[in-house]
């Protein structure tokens, strides 16, 4: 029972057999009780996942792990449905519904039922869904992953010098270092990439239903397990767009992005939606952040300032000798560059043995002034 340590969902929970018995008929031969009361934090997505679980409980009905999923997907489907209607725009009120959701036995209880019906009724046999799990037991090779359970973004460093800004609540997986001709990450939730240019070497992120292939460009990818769509988002470069292989019905051609062009995937029929002009785009406009709206072309710009505006674009925080700096002046372009190849670039120009440590979201500057 040591894998239910790793869990971290709602659906790891709805998908173990053991937890359903304990649950459902009362049976605790793995000692789930004590388990859960091991830490507060794991109490709390137990008893959502028991509120779920009782919610969907049908009688003389026994749910498969995939029955559990999309039952789940397609109330959150439902539920967005029903905010759009009410011109409900804001993230953070699907949020508020969640928690409301499970917040009441009684309302999740009807939603429960309700979405089996619709699994049931209107969900084609043929949709697969894919979960982070699924794609991580599909890869061979070992993997480092990265939990985010802060409340802000966290800087990750891979091996060829690409950086993921991974937002809270999301996780990445990915090797220590590189090997064979492809590089290949997993993310569960949301990040986003600066890859380091290697036209030999191309760089794919696996997200739920959906690859993303891109050689050296910056690009948002968002694919929580519980929302109904997966969103990618480019900034600079070209990225191309298709369905995992693992999805059934996945016969979609490529997708091409161009910088400032978006996908929508809408995992409840495994379609694609291009977006041309995120400008017309309600919800991509309300989600694009500092990073993808600060400019890093920089024309005798204090350095000083060109700290702050990576500080303000990655929510790091830099630490430099300001005394020794104050003065000193760049010429620069910075655009479509990884954050760790920014700050080399920021340091070469500075001169004067300028380096630079990262610790985390931390980094510290040591440096005897400009050239």
């Amino acid at each position: 029972m040591q894998k239910r340590n790793k869990y971290t969902e709602i659906e790891d929970f709805l998908s173990d057999e053991s937890f359903q018995s304990w649950i459902l008929f009362k049976i605790d031969e793995d000692g789930w009780e004590e388990w859960t009361l091991e830490s507060r934090q794991r109490a709390k997505l137990v008893e959502d996942a028991r509120l779920l679980l009782l919610a969907m409980k049908v009688p003389e009905t026994t749910l498969s792990a995939p029955d559990l999923h999309n039952a789940l997907q397609t109330t959150w489907i439902k539920i967005e449905e029903k905010e759009n209607q009410n011109n409900l725009v804001q993230y953070s009120k699907v949020k508020f519904l969640r928690k409301r959701f499970f917040g009441s036995v009684a309302a999740a209880l009807v939603i429960g039922l309700v979405s089996i019906w619709l699994y049931q009724n209107q969900v084609s046999p043929e949709t697969k869904v894919i979960t982070y799990k699924e794609l991580i037991d599909e890869n061979s090779e070992g993997l480092v992953e990265q939990t985010n359970n802060s409340n802000k973004p966290q800087i990750i460093t891979l091996s060829d010098g690409s950086s993921v800004l991974l937002q809270p609540y999301s996780k990445l997986s990915y090797p220590k270092i590189f090997t064979g001709n492809e590089r290949k990450v997993y993310l569960s939730g949301e990040g986003f990439f600066e890859i380091s240019k290697n036209p030999k070497k191309p760089f794919f992120v696996y997200a739920n239903e959906i690859v993303t292939k891109v050689v050296g460009t910056s690009f948002r990818v968002k694919a929580y397990s519980d929302q109904p769509d997966v969103e990618v988002l480019v900034r600079t470069g070209k990225v191309r767009v298709k369905s995992n292989d693992l999805v059934s019905r996945s016969n979609q051609e490529e997708v091409i992005l161009l910088p400032n062009q978006a996908l929508r995937f809408l995992r409840s029929d495994l379609s694609f939606n291009k977006i041309t002009n995120i400008t017309q785009d309600e919800t991509l406009t309300r989600s694009v952040g500092n990073i993808e709206q600060l400019s890093f072309e920089f024309t005798d710009i204090p350095v000083v300032q060109i700290f702050e505006t990576i500080e303000q674009a990655y929510l790091v925080d830099i630490d430099y000798p300001k005394d020794k700096l104050k003065d000193c002046h760049l010429t620069t372009s910075l655009s479509d560059q990884p954050l760790t190849e920014k700050l080399k670039i920021v340091c070469n120009s500075i001169g004067n043995n300028t380096s630079f440590q990262m610790n985390g979201n931390q980094i510290i500057i040591t440096s005897q002034g400009c050239n």
